[in-house]
């Protein structure tokens, strides 16, 4: 900013030093800073009761950081700087983020830290929903490297035994082509090709059954994500929690038989123990899900057909909607939506009951079947995300300020705006907000003239010729 200053000749009514523009930056933050504790308190204001997922995480700059958000808005809860990172201090840090807001925490998402377990199942006294990333992280870790290793192996194996099958085949075109041939019985060289085909077969064999295992184990890792969804994906209806664990169980064990065949060490068939073990909880989630979904949707006190109509198609065509919009691929991803407007078509026929109701009304019904929808929460990636995003800050400027680390949550939560144009403030509270900056540069001091200049005299030559 000062070079900028200086080379566009602003500096001529602005200062540009570093002191000045330090003290302007200074300034800055802090009415960021004010600011967004000014609208989030008006926002609070009438805002409606709300129930809450927590995606919770650590982060570290060196310093220990914590940080908490709401993954269906993305509005950072709490984002600060703390001695540790123990259940009391978590809960006590959440507790002082959530005053003033008319929320209730129901549900946490979180790796398995053990502080964070405790402070949601013990300290909140709600339910723990386990990320799903750390799972497949561990049997990728468990797998891929060992699996890999053995089809490079393999592979070489192939070429090693082709080549000494082509050594033996020249060695009798050599023999043959001597003139005249040698006394005495031909070598066996028949019988020696023989073998060396066997060995190539042999390796052949080898490595199409280790790159199997490499594909296997790759599929059942997307397996594990695929089959972890409180609605099938093929007919977009409930699937209660049995087939849900015979589906993981399945994977387990066709990971269990691949261990087995790889010989994998010990410390891999450690790790893939540890992810099972997040089997129980996983399962522990999906009939939470439909309870919470079924006391939502009966405090609306709906006849039974409109309920039927909520719970058995319009919450799951939108549960699909949303994990189209997170699929990579073209083809899952068209799938999904065109069986989710399978599921919405037909209740947008005139003749359906929720067509006979206000407008008003049945938006109010599909914001409630929205909420539903994003009650499933598996996945702590935004909160991720935003750490790798405050490492990149970090990275710039080696240290984050608690001034500058509050500065950069106000930006954040009420200036970032999503392709439709929505702050996560805005997502969160369901009211719209004042420009950001707007009010902050109203804070802002104009910046100080440049100070004068005062001439320096010349400096005089070091052989400068002095009178006699």
């Amino acid at each position: 900013m000062c070079q900028f200053l200086e080379l566009s000749g602003l500096s001529a009514f602005v200062g540009a030093s570093y002191g000045t523009q330090q003290g302007l930056n200074a300034a800055l933050e802090e009415a960021l800073v004010a600011v967004a504790e000014e609208q989030r308190a008006a926002l609070a204001r009438g805002m409606p009761h709300r129930d809450l997922t927590v995606c919770e995480d650590e982060t570290f700059h060196p310093q220990m950081g914590l940080v908490a958000l709401e993954p269906v808005s993305g509005f950072l809860l709490l984002e600060q700087y703390a001695a540790d990172r123990q259940a009391a201090t978590w809960t006590q840090a959440l507790q002082e983020a959530l005053v003033g807001l008319d929320v209730a925490v129901i549900q946490g998402t979180s790796d398995e830290a053990g502080a964070l377990h405790r402070q949601v199942e013990v300290d909140l006294g709600v339910h723990h929903s386990p990320d799903l990333f750390p799972g497949q992280h561990e049997v990728s870790k468990a797998t891929s490297l060992s699996l890999a290793r053995q089809v490079r192996q393999a592979a070489a194996t192939v070429v090693a035994a082709q080549q000494a099958w082509a050594v033996e085949r020249a060695a009798q075109q050599a023999y043959e082509n001597q003139s005249p041939r040698p006394r005495g019985r031909p070598p066996a060289f028949a019988a020696r090709i023989h073998a060396a085909v066997s060995e190539v077969v042999q390796a052949e064999v080898a490595h199409t059954q280790a790159q199997a295992r490499q594909s296997e184990a790759r599929e059942l890792v997307r397996e594990l994500g695929i089959g972890y969804h409180p609605y099938d994906l093929e007919r977009g209806q409930a699937q209660p929690v049995e087939p849900v664990a015979q589906r993981l169980n399945d994977v387990w064990t066709q990971l269990g038989r691949i261990a087995a065949a790889a010989d994998l060490p010990t410390r891999a068939r450690e790790r893939l123990a540890k992810a099972q073990r997040l089997t129980t909880q996983l399962l522990a989630t999906i009939p939470f899900f439909f309870a919470t979904l079924q006391l939502q949707v009966e405090a609306l006190a709906l006849p039974p057909n409109l309920e039927r109509a909520l719970v058995e198609q319009l919450i799951p065509a939108l549960y699909l909607e949303r994990v189209a919009a997170r699929s990579t691929h073209a083809e899952p991803r068209h799938r999904l939506r065109a069986l989710s407007h399978q599921l919405l078509e037909p209740l947008r026929h005139g003749d359906h009951p929720l067509q006979a109701l206000p407008s008003a009304e049945r938006a109010r019904l599909e914001q409630v079947a929205g909420e539903c929808a994003d009650r499933f929460q598996r996945s702590s990636s935004g909160v991720e995300g935003r750490n790798g995003q405050l490492a990149l800050h970090h990275q710039g400027r080696h240290r984050l300020s608690n001034r500058k680390l509050a500065a950069l949550t106000a930006v954040h939560n009420y200036h970032i705006r999503r392709a439709d144009g929505t702050t996560a403030a805005e997502r969160f509270f369901g009211r719209a907000h004042e420009t950001l900056f707007t009010q902050a540069l109203q804070r802002m001091p104009l910046p100080p003239r440049p100070a004068r200049r005062r001439p320096r005299p010349p400096k005089p030559p070091y052989l400068m010729q002095v009178a006699a």
